[in-house]
């Protein structure tokens, strides 16, 4: 890895832009490099783990709403979209499946200087590939690619101190991605890179307070605006630049100000695009940081026995977990019994209170409202708190793998005094967990969250198709999504009408 110092430079300074980070990026999604057999086969992983939390969110209101924008959108050649048959324009099949994919907040993730979840590059890039008649090889090296750029942006740009959203790594690194998928020039890719970030920096309010739908469609938006980003490109429109450098750029006004220095990591020519083996998937529905403390809830529930003991619980953890879904945030949305299924999804107290109780997480059941109401519950959930550790902030920043973590040590202590503390720094499921996922894992995941609403033909036809995807033609690219009966899509809330 090469690391490139990036700050502002004055719009009168000499600053060629062959090294401007957007450029830097370009050539990297330009170099034809191979793609290693443990990346090909992770990446393999990640379609197959986005297509079993996109099952699972198919019927909810925020899905049939983006579903039904795209289905508005009708396109030969076109993409295809989870649930439905047929061929939709890829802006709108990325959206929709984007949406789909996010809502549940199931999929992977990588946590460094920010937070990403690194999966959300796959539908935008899988439905350009479908649109452009691109083969199963070309999908595999602009996923390669999509993963690397986003995961090294995370590793070095802090967005969330800045109150940006975590989507201005996404957009970047998905028109990247087509870039490398559709074979691009430098010159291209730069201005798709820079069109992407200047139309996907927002604010944090999407994950912030009384936390609603869009949470699931910030992502897919940032894909969709790649799409659109490669598509002006390639008509020969630019970008603002330097994007990130220039004196009115991203960094001198909504980052870190112009004094400010980031040191990017990116793979030098030739390189492999190995990022994705540093990134890791969920078992739980619920925010990342949560799942090691779902773990540890499960582990402890017996050493405690009577719950209603219980006088109060500290979970001590790192900076980011303590102010993004702890108590540190400051939200009161965090406990309240009526919230949002996304502001619970971000409330370790609420996910710590109900994994005690129950001694497992379901990505439907542990958030529904009756759930989330009972008497014993809310008077658990309000007993717990959250503090910053140093060591755990450390760790959280560790860039050796051996070390870094994102979990917490929980101190519980009884109503008789006495105190059981128990702690846990990697999820099960994390590659250093106690029960890593492998493809496996992966399988079992998609079966068991599309059980009930793909058909098991169907789910045979994908895990087949999906597991030799670098393999697969132009022409079958399109199998690289599933359908379910009509009985199951006329579960999903009616969809109100809109403007198309």
């Amino acid at each position: 890895m090469k690391n490139h110092l990036v700050r502002t430079h004055r719009s009168a300074a000499e600053f060629p832009r062959e090294q401007h980070l957007a450029w830097r990026i370009a050539e990297v999604a330009r170099d034809p490099v191979e793609v290693a057999p443990e990346t090909e086969e992770m990446i393999v992983n990640r379609i197959i783990d986005n297509a079993a939390v996109a099952a699972a969110a198919l019927t909810r209101r925020p899905v049939a709403n983006a579903r039904a924008q795209a289905l508005a959108h009708p396109y030969r050649p076109g993409a295809t979209v989870y649930g439905a048959g047929g061929r939709y324009s890829p802006e709108w099949a990325a959206w929709a499946n984007g949406v789909a994919v996010r809502e549940l907040d199931f999929h992977d993730t990588f946590l460094a200087a920010d937070y990403s979840h690194p999966g959300d590059n796959i539908a935008p890039i899988l439905a350009v590939a479908q649109h452009a008649g691109r083969s199963g090889r070309d999908l595999i090296r602009g996923l390669a690619t999509g993963y690397e750029i986003q995961i090294d942006l995370v590793r070095a740009i802090c967005l969330h101190e800045h109150k940006i959203d975590h989507i201005a790594h996404l957009g970047p690194s998905a028109a990247a991605g087509i870039g490398t998928l559709l074979g691009l020039d430098t010159a291209t890719i730069y201005q798709a890179v820079g069109q992407a970030l200047h139309t996907t920096t927002t604010t944090r309010q999407s994950r912030k307070g009384e936390i609603s739908s869009w949470k699931a469609y910030a992502p897919a938006f940032a894909g969709k605006m790649a799409v659109e980003a490669v598509d002006r490109a390639l008509r020969g429109e630019g970008a603002p630049g330097p994007i990130w450098e220039g004196e009115d750029g991203v960094i001198a006004w909504l980052l870190g100000g112009p004094d400010a220095e980031y040191s990017v990591p990116l793979p030098g020519p030739g390189e492999p695009k190995r990022a994705i083996l540093d990134s890791y998937t969920k078992e739980h529905s619920a925010e990342y940081q949560s799942q090691a403390p779902i773990d540890l809830a499960r582990r402890m529930r017996e050493r405690i026995g009577d719950l209603d003991q219980i006088a109060s619980i500290v979970l001590h953890t790192s900076h980011h977990t303590h102010v993004v879904i702890g108590t540190g945030s400051g939200d009161p949305q965090k406990f309240d019994p009526t919230a949002s299924r996304e502001t619970l999804d971000h409330s370790v107290m609420y996910i710590f209170a109900v994994a005690l109780q129950d001694g497992i997480w379901h990505h439907e059941h542990s958030y529904a409202p009756e759930r989330a109401q009972r008497p014993d519950t809310v008077a658990l959930w309000h007993k717990i708190s959250t503090a910053e550790d140093p060591e755990w902030t450390r760790r959280y920043h560790s860039t050796d793998p051996a070390e870094k973590a994102f979990g917490a040590r929980a101190e519980i202590t009884l109503k008789s005094g006495e105190v059981i503390v128990g702690e846990l720094a990697v999820a099960d499921a994390h590659p250093l967990g106690a029960r890593p996922f492998a493809r496996d894992q992966y399988i079992a995941k998609f079966r068991t969250l599309a059980e009930g609403v793909v058909d098991p033909p169907e789910q045979d036809r994908f895990l087949e198709v999906v597991q030799r995807a670098g393999e697969l033609s132009a022409g079958e690219l399109a199998e690289l999504t599933f359908t379910v009966s009509p009985d199951v899509l006329a579960r999903a809330a009616g969809s109100p009408e809109g403007l198309f």
